[in-house]
């Protein structure tokens, strides 16, 4: 067991590492690994989100509002992705910002109608995250640890980005499968 830990260990520094180098995607940067905080918010169609749910797996978290030129920019992208990520162990959550149903639901449905976005209505849980903009996507490990940053719009269904997406699903699969080897 104790082998199995180590090798499971080691294999997480490793990617850390191949990743903290200049591998990654330009924009997106790496992080401290501060625990991402709580929140359970609404989608639009009033389902509950609890974002405790879904530890144990790469979570895309991402903030925008509509009124917002680079998010407007960047939502037909993040349209594009939520298909091929889905039923998979990377969960793609968009929060909106302090913004009403009406407002969004009427953006989304010209520019994403299949993306269902959560509503901070109130803005608390942006302000807890703290971006220091918007758009902002964190990407937080499957222990609940930020691990990258995507300040400004990311153009998400370009090659780039899609296999640093596929990296963090593959990685948990990965590992997992090496746990269970040994």
């Amino acid at each position: 067991m104790k082998i199995v830990s180590r090798v499971f260990i080691g294999l997480l520094i490793l990617m850390n590492q191949v990743l903290a180098n200049n591998d990654l995607p330009h924009g997106i940067i790496n992080q401290d690994g501060r625990s991402a905080p709580a929140f359970i918010l609404n989608d639009i169609d009033g389902e509950t989100f609890n974002f405790a749910d879904s530890k144990g797996k790469w979570v895309f978290v991402h903030f925008w509002a509509t009124w917002c030129g680079p998010c407007r920019k960047e939502i037909p992208t993040i349209q594009d992705i939520v298909k091929k990520f889905e039923n998979s162990n990377l969960e793609i959550v968009i929060i909106n910002t302090a913004e009403s149903e009406d407002t969004v639901f009427n953006f989304l449905g010209l520019l994403a109608p299949d993306i269902n976005p959560l509503m901070d209505t109130d803005g608390l849980v942006t302000e807890k995250w703290q971006p220091r903009g918007l758009p902002a996507t964190y990407f937080v490990d499957p222990e609940g640890k930020i691990r990258y940053l995507a300040l400004g719009g990311r153009p998400w269904n370009k090659d780039v980005y899609l296999e640093f997406l596929n990296g963090l699903k593959n990685e948990v699969k990965n590992d997992l499968k090496n746990v269970h080897k040994n």
